[in-house]
C-alpha cells in the first residue's frame, strides 16, 4: 500500500467526475485539496462525518428544467443545435452527421466513442458529425476517470469542439458570471480529455478548439442562443493542478507518519472514526480557504470553519488576501492598522496602506 492508499484507507478512490475536476481550478493552491483528491478521499463523505456537510447541490427541479432543456437543443438530431451553428458558424446542414454514442450500451461507450473520434480526425476536410453522448477519461494522479459528459462534441472542417449544455438564462446578452466561470472550467476538463484521445489515436490535439460553445436559454424562455467561451485560462490552471497532483511526493514531505484520513467503516459502510480525529488529521495538511470554495468544494464549510477560528484573512476573498500579502491572521492586520503591534520585517509597505486606510476611516465617521 502507497502514501496515498494509506490516506485515503482500505477503500477504492472515489472517482471524479468533470464538475470535480473542474473545481480544481477555482482554488489551485489549496493542498489539502489536491492531495485529497489524489488519494482519492470521498471528500462529501468526509465533510459529511465531520458535520459540516456542503451547502451546495441542485435541486431536482433545476435537474429537471437542465434535462428538459438539453432535450429540446438535441431533438430530432440536435436539430435546433445545427441551426444555431448554422448561424453562428455558417455551417451547412449538408455537410452534418450524428451519432448518438449511448445508442451502444454503457459498457462500450468508451471504445465506440475512440472509434468515432478516431474516424472523424481521419476524414476529409468539409465533415462535420454531432457526437451525442460521448464518453471520454482522463488520468487524475494515476486513476483513470471516465467523464460523460451531456454536452456534444462535433467536428467542423479540421477542428473538433465542445458544446456545453446549460439550463441559466441569458438575459440581455448577459448571464451571471459565477455560473459562466463554473461552466467554463467543467468545459475546459472536455477539452483538455479530448485532446489526451486525440494525443492517445496519434492525432494532433490541437485540433480540439480552446473555444468551447456555450448553449444556454435566452432571455426567459426556453430558446436557446449559443456563445463562444474561450477556456485557455481555464486549461492553464487545470494542466497546472494535475501535474501537481501528479508530482505529489512535494505535498507529502512533511506530514506525519502514520497519517490518514480514513473513515474506518463498519460493515455497513458507516464510518467509526471519531470526528474530533479526523479533523485533527485534516488541520496537518494546510488548506487555502476562499468564498468561492463554498460553490465548488465539498470540504469547504469545513475549511470555513476552520479560518474563523483562526481569524484568518482568507475569509475576506482571494483580492483582500493577497493585497495585505504576508499579514495573514485579522487580528494582526487590524493591530497594524491602528499602532498596536509594530510591522515585522517585510511588512513596511502593508502597514503604511493599512494605516492610512485606519486613518481615513476615522475621518470619515468623523
Amino acid at each position: 500500500m502507497n502514501r496515498l492508499d494509506e490516506l485515503r484507507g482500505p477503500v477504492p478512490a472515489c472517482p471524479h467526475d468533470a464538475r470535480a475536476i473542474a473545481a480544481l481550478a477555482a482554488n489551485p493552491g489549496c493542498a489539502r485539496r489536491a492531495l485529497m483528491d489524489a488519494a482519492g478521499v470521498d471528500k462529501d463523505r468526509t465533510a459529511r462525518h465531520l458535520g459540516f456537510p456542503a451547502p451546495f447541490g441542485r435541486s431536482q427541479f433545476a435537474i429537471a428544467r437542465g434535462n428538459v432543456f438539453e432535450a429540446l437543443v438535441k431533438e430530432n438530431g440536435c436539430a435546433e443545435l445545427l441551426r444555431l451553428l448554422r448561424e453562428l458558424l455558417g455551417l451547412p446542414v449538408a455537410q452534418v452527421g450524428y451519432q448518438d454514442v449511448e445508442s451502444v450500451g454503457s459498457h462500450l461507450r468508451h471504445s465506440h466513442t475512440r472509434a468515432l473520434i478516431d474516424r472523424a480526425a481521419r476524414a476529409g476536410e468539409g465533415t462535420a458529425v454531432f457526437y451525442d453522448h460521448p464518453l471520454l477519461s482522463l488520468k487524475i494522479a494515476g486513476h483513470t476517470s471516465y467523464l460523460e459528459p451531456d454536452v456534444v462534441a462535433f467536428q467542423l472542417g479540421e477542428r473538433f469542439h465542445i458544446v456545453e449544455i446549460k439550463s441559466f438564462a441569458v438575459i440581455d446578452g448577459q448571464a451571471e458570471p459565477g455560473k459562466v466561470s463554473a461552466a467554463a472550467r467543467q468545459a475546459a476538463v472536455y477539452v483538455l480529455a479530448l485532446r489526451a484521445l486525440l494525443a492517445d489515436l496519434g492525432h494532433d490535439p490541437g485540433r480540439v478548439s480552446h473555444e468551447v460553445l456555450l448553449v444556454c436559454p435566452e432571455n426567459f424562455a426556453n430558446r436557446p442562443v449559443v456563445t463562444p467561451v474561450d477556456v485557455r485560462r481555464q486549461l492553464a490552471v487545470l494542466k497546472r493542478q494535475l501535474a501537481r497532483m501528479t508530482r505529489v511526493d512535494h505535498l507529502l514531505e512533511g506530514l506525519p507518519e502514520g497519517l490518514t484520513f480514513d473513515l474506518a467503516p463498519d460493515g455497513d459502510g458507516v464510518p467509526t472514526r471519531p470526528a474530533g480525529e479526523l479533523a485533527e488529521a485534516l488541520y496537518r495538511v494546510p488548506a487555502r480557504y476562499a468564498p468561492d470554495c463554498l460553490s465548488t468544494c465539498d470540504m469547504c464549510v469545513f475549511c470555513r470553519d476552520e479560518a474563523r477560528e483562526a481569524g484568518s484573512t482568507d475569509l475576506l476573498g482571494r483580492q483582500v488576501r493577497d493585497q495585505l500579502g504576508g499579514v495573514s491572521g485579522m487580528a494582526e492586520a487590524l493591530g497594524i492598522a491602528e499602532g498596536t503591534l509594530e510591522a515585522a520585517e517585510g511588512q513596511e509597505e502593508i502597514a503604511r496602506l493599512l494605516r492610512t486606510a485606519d486613518r481615513l476611516r476615522e475621518e470619515c465617521l468623523r
